[in-house]
């Protein structure tokens, strides 16, 4: 099963991470730029080596989670950030969280996933987020030959998340990597 831990744990042993950018995403860090509220409760799902969240941290941000099925990458992870709270590092399976959160962070965990389970993480995310909580993340905006990652495109997008969440705003994005310029959407979705 391609969402299994060992799936995964086989990749990061093969140094098979190309969804692995090695820094935050820009979009991302545009988005965090803005953010105001240092103590709002932050979780970062399927987050691999945690770019974002390190990139938090250092801007004071004092309630960020991560969260990923394989131990690899939160080791690595807690051993560049020393001072990140070890009880915010959750080597578990996202769908067995049961916190509530004001911001989920999307990066690379929606496309990794068996596109079957797409409306379960957002009906899974609907009920981590707090009232008037806010998904907020990158999709990609195409097709793969075969998975993972596993593609999509703004409209099919636009009518998941319309069956979850009362307000979604889907966009193209225009500051990705160059690597994925022209092929990513950015989206915010308020609980």
């Amino acid at each position: 099963m391609k969402d299994s831990k060992a799936f995964w744990q086989e990749k990061y042993d093969l140094g098979l991470t190309k969804w692995d950018l090695g820094t935050i995403s820009p979009p991302l860090k545009a988005y965090i730029d803005q953010l105001k509220e240092k103590d709002c409760r932050i979780l970062i799902p399927g987050c691999g080596h945690a770019y974002e969240a390190a990139y938090l941290f250092q801007l004071g941000f004092t309630n960020v989670y991560i969260v990923d099925i394989v131990e690899e990458p939160l080791r690595v992870f807690q051993s560049k950030n020393p001072a990140f709270p070890s009880n915010h590092i959750l080597c578990q399976d996202f769908f067995k969280l049961e916190q509530t959160f004001d911001l989920i962070l999307e990066q690379t965990f929606f496309c990794a996933i068996l596109p079957e389970q797409r409306l379960e993480y957002l009906k899974k995310v609907q009920t981590l987020l707090k009232a008037n909580g806010k998904f907020v993340g990158l999709l990609f905006d195409r097709e793969f030959e075969s998975g993972p990652p596993f593609g999509g495109n703004k409209a099919d997008y636009e009518q998941l998340f319309s069956s979850v969440f009362s307000t979604s705003k889907i966009e193209p994005c225009y500051n990705s990597l160059a690597p994925r310029k022209g092929s990513e959407v950015f989206f915010i979705a308020q609980k």
